[in-house]
């Protein structure tokens, strides 16, 4: 009996050894194939990420130089609203300026156009002056036999015929013009008149030239007469 015990007591023995190592050989193989998989995976990932940060560089890269380019655009924009806002302002200047040349000329050509009817009435004036001055002129030669001419200097020669009655052509003769100050000087009288002073004197006074010429004939025929 204890023989057959022994015997069974072996025989468990070796079953339970037995398939001890089948467990642990079957779980090594496991094990084994386990860490394969593992490694074939942690491969895969790397590789997998390896791409994906490769992609993620270059989407940081292209972000970066969308980033320069939108930079780049943003400065030629400003320096391009610089030199709009640089040449608005010329332009303004200029405006203005166009405004207030537009203006001056407006003035001068009021200015202008007053200048031209004072001249054109100071003309108008002047001609009507000619006019009563060539009457008189004429009348002067016609009754006083005076003739009157612009010799050098700016000066007016008067001449006065038929004052003597034996040589009604003698001519008796002074000249006359105006000094700085704007007064009658008389000269270069032919004969000379001792009171020709006098009357330059009396007509600076008086401003009444048609008394002076008379004068001045009187003092001439009274000078043939004596």
């Amino acid at each position: 009996m204890i023989e057959d015990e022994l015997a069974l007591f072996d025989k468990s023995i070796n079953e339970f050894w037995n398939k001890f190592k089948s467990t642990v050989s079957d779980t090594s193989c496991g094990m084994v194939g386990l860490r394969d998989t593992y490694k074939d995976s942690i491969k895969a990932c790397g590789e997998k990420l390896s791409v994906k940060l490769k992609e993620e560089e270059r989407m940081v890269e292209m972000f970066l130089e969308y980033q320069n380019q939108i930079c780049r655009q943003n400065n030629l924009i400003q320096e391009k609203k610089d030199n709009l806002l640089r040449l608005i302002a010329e332009i303004k200047d200029k405006k203005q300026k166009l405004e207030v040349l537009t203006a001056n000329i407006q003035d001068l050509k009021e200015e202008y156009a007053k200048k031209k009817e004072t001249i054109s009435a100071a003309n108008r004036a002047n001609e009507e002056r000619l006019k009563r001055l060539q009457k008189s002129a004429d009348l002067y030669k016609d009754r006083l036999g005076l003739e009157i001419r612009k010799i050098y200097g700016d000066k007016l020669q008067f001449i006065f015929t038929n004052i003597d009655p034996k040589h009604p052509e003698n001519p008796f003769m002074f000249s006359l013009h105006l000094n700085e100050a704007k007064e009658y000087e008389v000269s270069d009288s032919a004969p000379h008149l001792e009171c020709l002073a006098e009357f330059q004197e009396n007509v600076r006074k008086t401003n009444n030239f048609s008394a002076f010429l008379a004068n001045v004939r009187k003092a001439f025929t009274a000078m043939v007469y004596n």
